[in-house]
């Protein structure tokens, strides 16, 4: 579990053991109990189950005796980091704009190891109803199967994207998911050299996504910015012609910022 370069003696193995059972919670998986926390989070049943008494007593999870969730008061926890973070209070006025302009949804997402997570988003009123399923701020999506992940990935240097690919099996989670690692490694180096990133029906049927990099002054990728559309209204060709001018421009409006 511990995965850090700290010395050991600074290290609160406990704290890695609770974060990890608080993690063990998604949207798969919204109720548990010890045995299925213990083995989500690499735990014994007996260390899972005092873990989650104890962040139920400190108000974190919910319980009917037998089963936990979540409760409201994990959002403290992303609530102060979109509060006190640059990167969503920077981007979110773009966001607003894009969507009033285009009628369509617009999120901005960072890469946390194999998964992106979304930090800002807007959609206007019209795309809502095709905003996809559980998208909201804090949504965490696998980086091989999204526009913005593909982005990030490209963004890495050659050899930290080689050891993010080393041994990992990539989930399906549509019949259009790249699973085979030569397809995604493919589409990665096709991303670094378009500096663009669309993907349709991968992560979710009824989804086609365009993504642009998110660069700071220095020139490093930061996050990255999306669009989705429905691809029956909308092709990859119309995609990038429409909507692909209103990203670069965003980009750039932003990068001073970043």
């Amino acid at each position: 579990m511990r995965q850090t370069g700290i010395a050991r003696a600074d290290f609160i193995e406990g704290l890695a053991k609770g974060l990890a059972v608080l993690e063990s919670f998604d949207t798969e998986r919204q109720r548990l109990n010890a045995t299925q926390a213990g083995e989500r989070a690499g735990l014994t049943r007996a260390a899972a189950r005092r873990h989650l008494l104890t962040l139920a007593d400190l108000g974190y999870l919910e319980s009917d005796g037998r089963h936990y969730w979540l409760s409201p008061k994990v959002l403290r926890l992303s609530g102060s980091y979109l509060a006190s973070s640059r990167l969503p209070r920077l981007v979110q006025p773009t966001l607003n704009r894009l969507a009033l302009v285009a009628r369509e949804s617009f999120s901005v997402a960072v890469l946390d190891g194999e998964e992106v997570v979304i930090v800002a988003r807007s959609a206007s009123p019209q795309a809502q109803r095709l905003v996809p399923y559980g998208l909201h701020l804090g949504t965490r999506m696998p980086a091989h199967a999204t526009s913005t992940g593909r982005i990030l990935l490209a963004a890495m240097r050659p050899q930290a994207f080689a050891e993010w690919m080393k041994g990992r099996e990539l989930q399906r989670l549509t019949p259009m998911t790249a699973i085979d690692p030569r397809s995604l490694r493919a589409a990665v180096a096709q991303v670094r050299q378009e500096d663009l990133a669309v993907v349709r029906e991968e992560h979710e049927l009824g989804v086609l996504a365009l993504a642009v990099p998110l660069r700071n002054m220095k020139g490093s990728t930061l996050a990255a910015l999306n669009v989705v559309v429905s691809p029956d209204r909308m092709d990859a060709v119309q995609l990038k012609s429409e909507l692909l001018p209103l990203l670069l421009e965003a980009s750039r409006e932003l990068r001073s910022l970043l």
